[in-house]
C-alpha cells in the first residue's frame, strides 16, 4: 500500500487551491482518507483522536452488511431456480453465480450514481466528500427487490441522495434514512413495479411461461390467510423478499459485528425487538376477538415470534433503525424510539392489508419525530434537574 500512499502525497500539491488542477481537491482527499487514516490534526483546543473516523466507521457497517449481500445474492439464484423447477439439478457454484451476476449491476448502479452526485456538491460546496453514502450504497440495493429496473434505482439513488441528504447540508444533516427514502420513493412513485408476485423473482424467458406460477412473499401470504413458509425457511433465508432482507441468521451475524465494535447501538436493536415482540404477543391475544373476519383473524394470530424473521423487520432493526443521524440521540429517547419502531411496524404488518410489511414506514415516521422525543427527554431532564436545585436552595 506504500506506493497508494506514496501517489496520493506527490500529486497533494497538484490538488490544492490556486494549483492546476484544484477542482480534484475533493476527489483526491476522499480516495485518500478513505485508504489511508487522515494526517490532519486540531488547530485549536482540546480533541482527543482515534483511528475510528467517519469513514472508518462506515467501513465498519459496510463489512456488517456483507453476510446479508452473500446470502441476497445466493437466494436470488435460489429462488430463480426454484420457479423454472431446475433447483435439483443445479450445483451451489452455479445458483451464487447467477444470482451474483443479477445483484452486481444494482451495486453498482447504486455506488455511481450516489457517489458521482456526492462528488459533483464535494466539488460545488469546495467540501470533503461525505462519507454517509458508503453505507447508503450498499443499503439501498439491499432493500430493493430483485427485479426492479435498473434505471428505476438510478432514479431512486439520486432523490435519496440530492432531496434526502445535500438539500439538508449532506451528511449529518439528513432528517430521514437515505436508504429507505429511495425505497419509498419507487415505493409509491411506481407502485406496479415495486409489488406483486413477480417482482420477489428473478425471471429467465423461459421462466416467464411457467403455468400456475404464484410468487407471493409470505408477508403477503400471511395477510392473505396462508401460512405457506417454515420458521427455519424464513430464519435462514431461503424465501422470496428484498434482496438482502430475507436471512435472518445473515442479518445477525452483522449485528453481532456491530455490537462487538461498538458501532451499532444495542439499546436501538433491542428496544426495536422488544416493542414488536410486545404489539405481537397483543394482536394474538386479540385474534379470538368477535367481529374480526377470517382472513384478519389468521394474521392476528400468527405467532409473535414469526414477525420478528418475516419481511424486513430484523433487516431493519439492525441497520436502519441504528442509522446515528436519523434516530434519537439522547439514551432514553433511544429506547422510545426503537420501541415505536417496533410497535408501529407490526400494527402496520397487521392493519393494513394493502401494504403488508411496516418496517420501512415505521422508521421513516419516528425519523420524523426523533428531534421531538429528544427534546421531551432533554426538557424533562432539565425540569428534575431544576426541582432538585429548588430543593436543595
Amino acid at each position: 500500500m506504500n506506493f497508494l500512499k506514496n501517489f496520493f502525497e506527490k500529486t497533494e500539491p497538484y490538488v490544492q487551491k490556486g494549483a492546476k488542477y484544484h477542482w480534484l481537491n475533493s476527489v483526491h482527499d476522499g480516495f485518500f482518507t478513505f485508504l489511508f487514516v487522515p494526517k490532519k490534526t486540531s488547530k485549536s483546543g482540546t480533541h482527543i483522536h482515534d483511528f475510528i473516523d467517519m469513514k472508518r466507521t462506515m467501513s465498519i457497517v459496510v463489512l456488517a452488511l456483507i453476510p446479508s449481500l452473500l446470502f441476497g445474492m445466493y437466494n436470488v439464484g435460489y429462488q430463480h431456480f426454484k420457479v423454472i423447477g431446475e433447483l435439483a439439478s443445479t450445483g451451489f457454484f452455479d445458483i451464487f453465480l447467477y444470482g451474483f451476476l443479477k445483484v452486481l449491476p444494482v451495486v453498482i448502479v447504486s455506488y455511481g450514481v450516489g457517489l458521482g452526485i456526492e462528488f459533483v456538491f464535494a466539488q460545488i460546496r469546495g467540501h470533503e466528500i461525505n462519507e454517509g453514502f458508503l453505507v447508503s450504497g450498499m443499503l439501498i440495493p439491499l432493500v430493493m427487490p430483485i427485479e426492479t429496473p435498473l434505471w428505476m434505482i438510478a432514479i431512486a439513488t439520486a432523490f435519496a441522495v440530492i432531496f434526502g441528504k445535500e438539500v439538508f447540508g449532506g451528511t449529518g444533516m439528513n432528517i430521514w434514512n437515505p436508504a429507505l427514502l429511495a425505497r419509498a420513493f419507487l415505493f409509491f412513485a411506481y407502485p406496479a413495479q415495486m409489488s406483486g408476485n413477480s417482482v420477489w423473482y428473478s425471471f429467465s424467458e423461459n421462466a416467464q411461461t411457467i403455468d400456475g406460477f404464484t410468487g407471493a412473499t409470505p408477508m403477503a401470504e400471511a395477510a392473505a390467510g396462508n401460512i405457506t413458509y417454515t420458521v427455519s425457511d424464513a430464519f435462514f433465508g431461503f424465501i422470496p423478499g428484498s434482496i438482502g432482507e430475507t436471512s435472518t441468521l445473515a442479518i445477525l451475524l452483522g449485528a453481532v459485528v456491530l455490537l462487538v465494535t461498538g458501532i451499532g447501538n444495542w439499546k436501538i436493536m433491542f428496544s426495536t425487538v422488544a416493542g414488536g415482540l410486545f404489539m405481537g404477543i397483543l394482536l394474538n391475544i386479540f385474534a379470538g376477538s368477535q367481529g374480526l373476519s377470517e382472513e384478519a383473524a389468521t394474521f392476528f394470530g400468527i405467532p409473535f415470534w414469526h414477525h420478528m424473521v418475516l419481511g424486513g423487520f430484523m433487516f431493519g432493526a439492525v441497520f436502519m433503525a441504528t442509522d446515528p443521524v436519523s434516530a434519537a440521540q439522547t439514551q432514553k429517547g433511544k429506547w422510545i424510539y426503537g420501541f415505536l419502531i417496533g410497535v408501529l411496524a407490526i400494527l402496520i404488518r397487521v392493519l393494513n392489508p394493502a401494504y403488508p410489511e411496516g418496517m420501512m414506514l415505521a422508521i421513516l415516521l419516528m425519523n420524523t419525530f426523533a428531534p421531538l422525543i429528544d427534546h421531551y427527554v432533554v426538557q424533562g431532564h432539565i425540569k428534575r434537574r431544576m426541582k432538585r436545585a429548588k430543593v436543595a436552595a
